[in-house]
């Protein structure tokens, strides 16, 4: 029968600092073999005039647990949990050689290898050499186990096998947000030879990449101490703990995870491959960023094998990749809106001014179609947003000038990162006539500026910066900056770090060109005409985009599908942005595969989203009651004015004052430098873990740039 193991006991008090084992205990566990009577207790910092082989005082660091990653309500998105691995607890031999300490040995391990999955087979070398150096700790022979198995485990377990217990690192959620809470894995393998001052009790571990690398100071904690005490026939006297470990802090995000759960099921039922992002207009806040396909965080604690990784990537899903914030793909007409401020915020279009669009238009020596090969005649700005139709951009786009349209973009935060902590998160890609005439030896031209227009061409961004535009434009004065990170929090609770609403830049737009668009924006949905109308709620007003662009080498005949936008129309909370990406050769429209997925997620939270938009509850009119009678409550009269968001409405998070507007080049917020990916390290067959972030390219992924003649169908529903 296995002797009762005191780790576990050891690890509670480590955690919760409880009185230290007695002397009782110790001999009651067969531990120790001296007498009973161990008074007075000694101290392990106790010597003896006399030397003895077996006798040691050893000193070991105990591991921290990590801090907690938690969402927005303090529900765990990574925590840890107590595993065990068996150990091979030597004896103390008298007169021992080396082939009685390994036939000892085998005996043992030969027995335990048909009872366990994760055996770790040791040589011979190996386990004498452990007994000549290290025998007063047990050696790990079989990888980590949960709880479970464990218990079913101890009864098996033979003389001379215990189980030794370690903190691992636990993923409630699995692939939930993978991308972006990362992993952490084993800083190395506990030593061999002689026992060293201060070795950790387990493996340590540290953050390899998402929050877990990010903010790795945060969550990992400081370690604590204890000291082990043996005679001099390697009886264990004493066990004290002379520090106590001090887990780390606790890391609170933005992330709401019960919708985030909701995205990713959506997701999952919806597209084999895409991204979903939901953003908080008033605060800035990133309250959901799922990409699809993930990966399972637990299938790398404490570490993967090459195999599996190898097959993480070679998988032609991408699953290591986050689709949300990693990979820059052409907009579409998702990036229509942005022409259509450019345009009314600088006069060149007005409200109620049409412009004739037939089926295509001439530019130059190419064709540029519409995407319903046929002619919508004059219209204004909202239906061209509604109807998305190209002619309309093509001619306002080269009208307005470049310049000025993909000036607004970046003010929007196009082709810059987010300063979100994010491993690997791409930049995206504004083009500029210098980017041109490095890249295609000419400047910006207007067949180009076409393209450009209807956010294609060598234009490209990620679907967390469209998701950020949306707020942008669903804000109207300043563009929000992005939180991922709430707050931190001690041990103890205590908040040490707090991340509160703050604006990135101002947008120097006019606030009738916002409200222009905005309208626009919700025809897409709320009209018969509107390419949107399958993404409309039943609860509240929803402004959208629909967009479809060709990506990849035209070889692949690959498409994506987009919607973004916010809600509600009057007073907007909620900026989004999804991404279809379709399989070569599949036939996608952003009105048939994106918009559908955006009702499948708002209608389920229904009544999360009316009870945060309702407006405040009026106070009752307090009358007289002196007469002892007591009238009916007469409700305070309805103001009849309703304030606009843009110029001050109650979800104005970021205010915007005259001077600011003034002082438009000189009032942006500075950006946090981007984090970058740990090197991509060749396998190895010795390691226990990988310290691998996800493979990043040094550029962004970038769609092939559309020629003149190859425009696409943008996105719509056909009546």
């Amino acid at each position: 029968m296995a002797k009762p193991c005191l780790f576990p006991k050891i690890l509670a008090l480590a955690l919760t600092g409880g009185p230290l084992l007695s002397a009782q205990e110790l001999a009651a566990s067969g531990a120790a073999k001296a007498p009973v009577d161990l008074a007075p207790v000694r101290s392990a910092s106790d010597g003896s005039i006399q030397g003895r082989r077996d006798a040691r005082t050893i000193t070991l660091k105990i591991p921290a647990p990590r801090g907690q990653i938690v969402d927005r309500e303090g529900k765990p998105l990574a925590q840890n949990e107590v595993a065990y691995q068996v150990g091979l607890q030597f004896s103390q031999f008298e007169n021992a050689d080396r082939d009685f300490v390994v036939r000892w040995a085998r005996t043992r391990l030969d027995a335990l290898q048909p009872k366990v999955k994760n055996f770790v087979s040791k040589s011979d070398d190996e386990l004498f050499d452990h007994y000549r150096h290290r025998r007063w700790l047990p050696l790990l022979v079989t990888g980590q186990i949960g709880e479970k198995e464990a218990r079913s485990l101890e009864s098996k377990l033979g003389s001379g096998l215990i189980l030794h217990p370690v903190y691992r690192r636990f993923y409630p959620e699995q692939d939930l947000a993978a991308h972006i809470i990362g992993y952490s894995g084993s800083v190395g393998k506990l030593p061999t030879g002689p026992i060293n001052f201060n070795e950790p009790l387990w493996e340590e571990s540290e953050g390899r990449s998402g929050l877990e690398k990010i903010h790795d100071l945060q969550l990992a904690g400081e370690p604590g101490m204890k000291r082990l005490l043996f005679d001099e026939n390697g009886n264990k006297l004493l066990e004290e703990q002379v520090k106590r470990p001090k887990p780390g802090g606790m890391l609170v995000t933005t992330l709401n995870l019960k919708w985030q759960q909701l995205a990713e099921k959506v997701l999952k039922e919806g597209a084999r491959r895409g991204a979903f992002v939901v953003i908080d207009v008033a605060t800035g806040e990133v309250l959901v960023m799922a990409s699809r396909p993930a990966f399972d965080l637990n299938h790398f604690i404490p570490g993967i094998s090459d195999t599996d990784f190898k097959a993480l990537e070679a998988d032609p899903a991408q699953p290591l990749f986050g689709r949300a914030f990693q990979s820059a793909y052409p907009p579409a007409s998702a990036f229509k809106p942005v022409v259509a401020l450019a345009a009314l915020n600088n006069g060149v279009v007005t409200e109620d001014s049409t412009i004739y669009c037939p089926a295509s238009v001439r530019i130059g020596n190419h064709t540029f179609n519409n995407w319903s090969k046929i002619a919508e005649g004059s219209i204004n700005v909202k239906r061209a947003l509604a109807r998305s139709t190209n002619p309309w951009f093509y001619q306002v786009g080269i009208d307005v000038g470049p310049n000025a349209f993909l000036d607004v973009a970046r003010r929007l935060g196009f082709g810059s990162k987010s300063g979100l902590p994010l491993m690997g998160e791409t930049p995206g890609l504004v083009p500029s006539d210098q980017w041109m005439i490095k890249n295609e030896g000419r400047k910006i031209l207007d067949g180009d500026t076409a393209n450009l227009s209807i956010g294609q061409g060598s234009l490209l961004a990620s679907p967390l910066q469209v998701a950020q535009a949306m707020a942008g434009i669903a804000n109207g004065g300043a563009l929000p900056k992005l939180q991922l990170i709430h707050q931190v929090q001690d041990a103890r609770g205590r908040v040490v770090q707090a991340n509160l609403p703050a604006k990135r830049n101002l947008l120097g737009l006019d606030s009738k060109a916002v409200e222009i668009v905005r309208d626009g924006m919700r025809d897409v949905v709320e009209t018969g005409y509107g390419t949107g109308r399958s993404a409309a709620l039943s609860y509240t007003s929803l402004c959208g985009k629909t967009g479809t662009a060709q990506w990849g080498p035209p070889s692949k005949n690959q498409r994506l599908a987009w919607f973004a936008g916010f809600l509600p129309h009057d007073n907007p909370r909620y900026a989004f942005a999804v991404l279809y990406e379709g399989s070569p050769g599949e036939t996608v429209s952003g009105g048939r595969m994106a918009a559908p997925m955006v009702r499948n997620f708002f209608e389920p939270i229904k009544e999360d989203i009316e009870e945060i938009i309702a407006p405040p509850k009026k106070a009752l009119v307090v009358v007289d009651e002196s007469d002892g009678e007591i009238p009916a409550a007469e409700p305070v009269p309805e103001e009849t004015e309703t304030l606009d968001p843009i110029d001050g409405g109650p979800l104005r998070a970021l205010p915007v004052t005259p001077e600011e507007m003034d002082d438009l080049d000189t009032q942006v917020d500075e950006i946090a430098p981007p984090v970058r990916a740990l090197p991509v390290e060749e396998p190895s067959s010795e390691r226990v873990g990988r310290p691998l972030a996800v493979p990043i390219e040094s550029e962004p992924i970038r769609a092939l740039p559309v020629s003149e003649d190859e425009i696409i169908d943008d996105g719509a529903d056909e009546p």
